[in-house]
């Protein structure tokens, strides 16, 4: 029997990252799970294990803290698996003006959304090179297209990931490794609450479920494609983005994410 690659789902405890696992363990890849919320974890382990016959290993971390990426890639080493697919899914917003915000809170976004994803990136890129095979997806946000006040910081950290990502991706060509970069829009998840963000009533019209977006998400990867956006919806705002100028996009933004009206 052929060795089964194992699949690293970083954010797995809710969400995109649960979806996402979901999929890829229906498709026979063996599930790392991890996530700070190891309760969560290890019951969609269970789940994952009793339904579609793989192995899930749990691996509690916080990426969010300094070193919280080389802790996760050493008790990955220790599983002895080989991670063929990795999803970088776990980040965070924080909404408000970002001279209000704590400034704690935002060092620990930029750890999560960009260091922590970065890192796992270059380790795990590294031996999908040397087996010539492998896939990784990048969780971004259809805020990585412009400005965005009110979540500047937060929508700064994912034009990173879509734009590191994008040219690492390039440099892949012919090794049989791809990077693909998901923006997702709206999506039913914990975001806002984690975000202290009281949706807009319009936002519910537009919100995709987390099953929708993994499926596109994976499918995406496995084509090895380097960008997608999740929805027509947002396909069209982010085309719209592209072709007008940067200053009207940052006021579309600002206008958009206001909690008036809601």
């Amino acid at each position: 029997m052929d060795k089964r690659g194992a699949a690293l789902v970083t954010g797995a405890s809710s969400g995109i990252g649960a979806a996402i696992a979901r999929r890829l363990a229906e498709a026979k890849h063996d599930c790392v799970l991890t996530a700070r919320r190891t309760d969560r974890l290890e019951e969609l382990a269970r789940e994952l294990e009793k339904n579609h016959g793989v192995m899930a290993h749990v691996v509690g971390s916080d990426l969010g803290e300094h070193g919280g990426a080389q802790k996760l890639i050493d008790a990955v080493g220790a599983l002895g698996v080989e991670i063929d697919f990795l999803a970088n899914n776990a980040g965070f917003g924080v909404y408000g003006n970002f001279a209000d915000q704590p400034i704690e809170r935002v060092t620990q976004m930029i750890e999560l959304n960009m260091t922590s994803l970065t890192l796992l990136t270059h380790h795990f890129l590294r031996g999908m090179v040397a087996r010539k095979s492998g896939r990784i997806l990048q969780v971004a946000s259809i805020g990585a297209y412009q400005p965005s006040p009110l979540y500047a910081v937060y929508s700064a950290t994912k034009s990173y990931v879509l734009m590191f990502s994008e040219a690492v991706n390039y440099e892949l060509k012919g090794t049989g490794v791809s990077v693909t970069t998901m923006c997702p829009g709206l999506t039913a998840t914990e975001f806002h609450e984690v975000a202290a963000h009281k949706k807009p009533k319009w936002m519910d019209g537009l919100t995709m479920t987390a099953d929708d977006v993994a499926v596109i998400g994976i499918r995406s990867a496995m084509k090895g494609r380097a960008v997608v956006t999740t929805g027509i919806a947002n396909k069209l705002t982010a085309l719209i983005v592209k072709m007008m100028p940067r200053s009207w996009a940052t006021v579309m933004a600002a206008r958009s994410m206001r909690t008036s009206g809601a």
